[in-house]
């Protein structure tokens, strides 16, 4: 992939699948190198191009190659590779053992209940009775696990089962709190117990599992015990003692940030997994949440649905259903009156029916299942996160390394005697100093090393990740984006190119019918029947009321009238509504015997009704011009039939011109069928394809879809951002243009040339090649199917695009999965769609999708303003204490001391950090490459600045401290080494607080922009610095301190302070271009290759 460091330097950019690659980003000779230099190292463990499809293999590999101190931590949040093993084992219990446990399930709920009734005034719950029906819960439940149609048929069959559970096949259930409340008791709520999450006491038990906190409570102990024995109990508690509390406050820290953590990803958890669907009650098309079902509901199943309850199939065309989820085998089923019974937890994978639920929650498997596995918050893991890994993993082994070093040289000068205590005396005397004393020595340098480790090895670097995502995860819900995959959000950030479809996304999918053609002519108002022939008028609302998935519900005191059904079908019933159509009379006078669901793949849907016992009439209804090339004739304004070839241009012009009005053009069109073309046998009615030839046009609707305010000036943002947005749709190739026209897609006319603008037929038809070029060039794909979308979409990965895809359809599944990130729309999309996709746009809206990327950008730029943060601390940490044991065998900042600063650093520093909002800055660059290195040259520039100030200062405080704070004359030199000591801490600490803030924006000169819209940085800010007092000036020898005079607090806030101008004068210094990650890792590959020639 081409990529390109942008002007800024902080976030490269990566420029492919863009037309101005070479002016971004210089000569295509320069930007080969840059690639090579960034290619795929299939030897490195921690390098993923994309874990949103990894194989197990390379999951498992970096998880084996990290350097982990606590891997109950740092693999919380990674994806679970033993969870498919686990599920599927369940799954197959509970198939073999259904009746055993939900015995069990409900004893145990029994027990609960009992339980928590004690002592009170109310009675426990009763047991489910039925109450006022007909049928025995148990009976119900049997016969539908174990899909008995010989049971169902003693019943009397599908409307036995209705009667005995008091419900109306057509209107459903009746819409009464009451009647629900009934329905629950007697046979039980759509929910099931869940398994509970983490208790708070839990992640205290994780927190605890870091080896080196461990090692650190060992040492504290061993040091209380030997402080207590030879200084009695009220000195010789302070050393062990400090430590001791020292890590209990970072485990307690560590522990309330992990335990917010899991609560905000586990209310996200049940918001996905709350869907809303739509349910008969009462005669009127309700929306309610899957937990409101309950027993005796009819639900209208459409493709893409999940089946939300078990229940038997009422009425059904081409119903498919795909039962993979519970029975494991991956083939489609197919429903009718003979094989009618539905499985909760199934999709709909074809065809259209409606359901009568017979169980809910446990009284089903898919229930039964949900309550036996644990709580799923193992994702896909980030490919960053992986990266991250690698450079904790290479940092670590510095950090151990280092350590080691400090140990050795600690032990060495100690046993030599070439080390002194605070009073000036030598520490070790060879045949003098008693063993006791020589223990309590080794264990303090021994805590030293392990205190280095602790600080050096940047255990808080991935979790940080975790915590900008949980942050922003929970902010984008109220931006209308609800995150299903943790990888997406990162991922979005890199985005290089939006597919976007065109209903409902860039327009408001509030459609009605604007225009009309019928009777061979346009009508002078588009819903006025006073110029049409009663029999044309009585075939197009048959022809709207029977081929319809919608509803039109009539209030029983006369209220306004309930149009129910998808934009389309509720516009096109709107519109017949007012020609007159009675929608309930034509239904009950007429019924339909066979159904072509709608396809996006023909464009059109179909209905065979017979008419009484002798007629036949097939009723299309789709994409204009398509249905119109199936017409050969019309009826005219007198209800006469009439060729249509002398009229056929007439029609395509005024489609073209209600298309480039940005209408979306339907054709209406019936035939007969005589009956005994008709197949009788329902197994041969099923297989039976409608007539679609020798149609007779009844009328074309244009239909208005407005633009979505707001979507012109969000497709102007991603194209500043470098995210080029290209519309597929399946309208016209003309109503596509006139849209892409009024959003900005298209710039202007002239740029309305193949092969920018294309239909979906003319891409498929193109070599593999040929497609990969086209690709590049297309803004707008017209007359597109589900599956020229797919391979647009990989044509446009395989030019190194990082791809975007919006998708409703359960024919987008395999777009939405192939892509980068699977954008589903949370209003008109469907379950299957939902389930494949990585986020939910819950508002359907473009501007929200714009809003993702922009979160997307904050999550990358935030954690890389933690890493700069972080590594800063790291370095000065280490080379300070390193200098200082090699050259005087003891070190300025102690134990307790690093682990106030670890403190700073992994836990309040990336809540500080990590919390940042996003800014309109993020959407001023290009995109971040795949292949970009974590850690840019303008990050490596800031952190070594800084690095090198705050080692250069607090190493000449160590070594000629005494003199420069004027402490050399002072009688009690133990005293003035105590104040040395405390300012280097102090200055040390101050560093970072101030340097915080030069974190915030690596990359500008202004670090303080934006700081009063994010109060917990603040907040966090100013906690530090007062507990930085609290400690410095109270806690005394507990944290090896002692009070510092206000002129000394004031040189350690001026030490402090120096950082902010000192990183405005480091901006000013150049970076080079190539990432310095690539001169790290040449020796290396040298190495490799020299070994493996």
């Amino acid at each position: 992939m081409s990529t390109t460091s942008s002007s800024n330097g902080l976030l490269p950019t990566s420029m492919s699948g863009r037309h101005d690659d070479v002016e971004a980003g210089g000569s295509a000779r320069t930007q080969d190198e840059h690639h090579e230099q960034l290619e795929h190292d299939p030897d490195d463990p921690f390098d993923l191009d994309n874990t949103k499809n990894a194989s197990a293999q390379s999951l498992r590999r970096w998880r084996q190659a990290a350097l982990v101190l606590n891997a109950s931590r740092r693999f919380r949040y990674t994806l679970d590779l033993n969870k498919e093993e686990h599920y599927e084992n369940r799954r197959r219990m509970i198939r073999a053992h259904a009746q055993v446990i939900r015995a069990a399930l409900l004893f145990k709920l029994a027990g609960e209940q009992q339980t928590s009734a004690v002592g009170s005034s109310s009675s426990s719950t009763p047991s489910p009775s039925t109450g006022n029906f007909d049928i025995d819960l148990e009976k119900l439940v049997a016969m539908t696990r174990n899909q008995n149609v010989s049971t169902l048929q003693q019943y009397g069959g599908v409307k036995g089962v209705a009667e005995k559970l008091k419900t109306n096949m057509e209107q459903g259930i009746e819409e009464d709190e009451k009647e629900v409340t009934d329905r629950k008791n007697a046979f039980g709520s759509n929910t099931y117990p869940k398994k509970k999450g983490k208790s708070f006491y839990m992640f205290l038990w994780e927190a605890w599992q870091d080896l080196t906190l461990i090692i650190l409570i060992i040492a504290a102990v061993t040091s209380l015990a030997l402080g207590i024995k030879t200084e009695g109990l009220k000195e010789g508690w302070l050393d062990g003692g400090s430590i001791a509390f020292a890590v209990l406050l970072v485990i307690i820290v560590t522990a309330v940030s992990d335990y917010r953590q899991s609560l905000q990803f586990q209310n996200l958890n049940d918001e996905k997994r709350n869907i809303q669907l739509e349910v008969m009650r009462g005669g009127r098309t309700v929306k309610i949440s899957i937990y409101d079902v309950v027993v005796g509901d009819v639900i209208p199943l459409r493709i893409g649905d999940q089946v939300p309850a078990d229940g038997v199939l009422t009425s059904g065309h081409s119903l498919a259903i795909d039962e993979s989820s519970m029975t494991g085998e991956s083939k489609i089923v197919h429903k009718d009156q003979k094989s009618p019974f539905l499985m909760s937890g199934c999709k709909v994978a074809d065809g259209v029916g409606n359901m009568l639920v017979t169980g809910v929650g446990i009284n089903t498997e898919w229930g039964l299942l949900m309550a036996s596995i644990s709580e799923d918050t193992g994702e896909e893991t980030l490919c960053r996160y992986v990266r991250l890994n690698g450079l904790a993993t290479f940092i670590g082994i510095v950090g151990l390394t280092v350590a080691l070093v400090v140990l050795v040289a600690l032990l060495v000068r100690y046993f030599t005697g070439t080390t002194q205590d605070s009073s000036g005396a030598t520490q070790f005397v060879k045949g003098k100093t008693s063993i006791s004393d020589i223990v309590d020595d080794c264990v303090k340098i021994f805590t030293i090393a392990v205190t280095i480790v602790v600080v050096a090895v940047p255990e808080g670097l991935p979790l940080a990740v975790t915590l900008t995502l949980a942050y922003s995860m929970r902010k984008m819900m109220a931006d209308k984006a609800l995150v299903r995959r943790l990888s997406a959000c990162e991922t979005m950030g890199s985005a290089t190119t939006i597919c976007s479809d065109k209903t409902g996304t860039l327009t408001l999918n509030q459609m009605t019918v604007v225009e009309t053609y019928a009777g061979g002519s346009k009508m002078d108002v588009a819903d006025n029947p006073s110029g049409l022939h009663p029999k044309l008028v009585a075939l197009i609302s048959e022809g709207v009321a029977q081929n319809t998935t919608g509803n039109v519900f009539h209030p029983k005191d006369g209220g306004e009238v309930e149009i129910s059904g998808s934009p389309t079908e509720k516009a096109i019933l709107s519109w017949a509504y007012k020609l007159g159509m009675k929608f309930d009379t034509i239904r009950s006078e007429s019924a339909i015997i066979h159904a072509f669901p709608f396809n996006s793949e023909k464009k059109r849907g179909g209905v065979a009704v017979l008419r009484g016992d002798s007629e036949v009439f097939i009723h299309w209804k789709g994409a204009a011009e398509i249905v119109l090339a199936c017409c050969t004739q019309y009826m005219d304004s007198n209800g006469t039939l009439q060729p249509i070839d002398t009229q056929k241009e007439f029609f395509r012009l005024a489609i073209d011109a209600m298309a480039k009005n940005s209408l979306r053009c339907v054709a209406i069109a019936c035939r007969t069928q005589e009956l005994n073309k008709v197949p009788k046998e329902q197994e041969d009615l099923d297989k039976w394809s409608l007539p679609e030839d020798e149609l007779t046009l009844l009328a074309i609707v244009g239909i208005k879809d407005p633009c979505r305010p707001g979507v012109r000036e969000a497709v102007r943002i991603c194209t500043s951002a470098g995210v080029k947005v290209r519309m597929v749709t399946g309208d016209n190739l003309q109503t596509a243009k006139a849209i892409a026209l009024e959003c900005g897609i298209l710039a202007s006319d002239t740029e309305a040339v193949e092969p920018t603008i294309i239909e979906g037929k003319v891409f498929r038809e193109l070599s593999e090649k040929e497609r990969e070029q086209v690709a590049k060039s297309i803004t707008v794909m017209g007359r597109s199917s589900p599956n020229d979308k797919l391979l647009l979409v990989q044509a446009l990965r395989k030019n190194g695009d990082v791809v975007a895809v919006t998708g409703d359809g359960t024919n987008d599944a395999p777009a939405l999965h192939e892509a980068d990130i699977g954008l589903s729309m949370g209003i008109s999309g469907t379950e299957v769609a939902k389930e494949s996709s990585d986020i939910i746009i819950l508002d359907d809206n473009f501007a929200s999708v714009v809003k993702v990327v922009r979160w997307g950008r904050s999550v990358y730029a935030n954690i890389q303003k933690f890493i700069q943060f972080q590594l800063t601390v790291n370095v000065a940490a280490l080379i300070i204490n390193v200098v200082a044991a090699m050259s005087s065998g003891d070190v300025p900042l102690k134990a307790v001391q690093l682990l106030w600063v670890n403190l700073i650093m992994d836990t309040l520093g990336a809540l500080a950090l990590a919390t940042e909002p996003p800014t309109d800055h993020l959407m001023h660059r290009t995109p971040v490459g795949r292949r970009e290195p974590l850690i840019t040259n303008i990050m490596w520039r800031n952190l070594l600045v800084q690095s090198f100030y705050q080692v250069a200062v607090l190493l000449v405080l160590n070594f000629a401290g005494l003199n420069i704070l004027g402490l050399s004359q002072d009688s009690n030199h133990a005293h003035a080494v105590e104040v040395k000591n405390t300012m280097i801490f102090n200055a040390f600490v101050m560093c970072q607080i101030f340097n915080e803030f030069n974190a915030r924006k690596p990359d500008e000169m202004n670090v303080f922009s934006g700081v009063s819209k994010n109060p917990l940085f603040v907040a966090i800010v100013g906690v530090t610095f007062v507990l930085q007092i609290l400690i410095v000036t109270f806690l005394g020898e507990f944290a090896h301190t002692v009070a510092l005079s206000w002129q000394l607090w004031l040189a350690s806030i001026v030490i402090g302070l120096v950082s902010w101008p000192l990183a405005v004068v480091g901006k000013l210094i150049p970076v080079p271009r190539t990432p310095m990650s690539v001169y790290f890792k040449k020796p290396f590959r040298k190495y490799r290759a020299s070994r493996s020639a």
